[in-house]
């Protein structure tokens, strides 16, 4: 069981890669809308760090769905 100190910090810190991913999606509508075919080359670079951050948010809300499921549990 976590503490709530822990609790919060994980909230805190899924907020924050939820904005990032956010963020990073953002950047790669732009890209879509606004400056392709010219900037095509940047695809790969743009792609790997929206998966990248939208991975990182999945994984950490992942584990605040299972801990906050446990405390429903008990």
């Amino acid at each position: 069981m976590m503490d709530t100190t822990a609790m919060k910090q994980l909230e805190k810190k899924v907020k924050q890669l939820k904005r990032i991913a956010n963020e990073q999606a953002g950047q790669l509508h732009d890209l879509v809308e606004e400056r392709l075919p010219a900037a095509y080359e940047e695809i790969p670079l743009i792609a790997q760090s929206t998966y990248e951050a939208c991975r990182a948010w999945a994984e950490a809300n992942a584990q605040l769905m299972a801990i906050q499921t446990q405390g429903d549990i008990q």
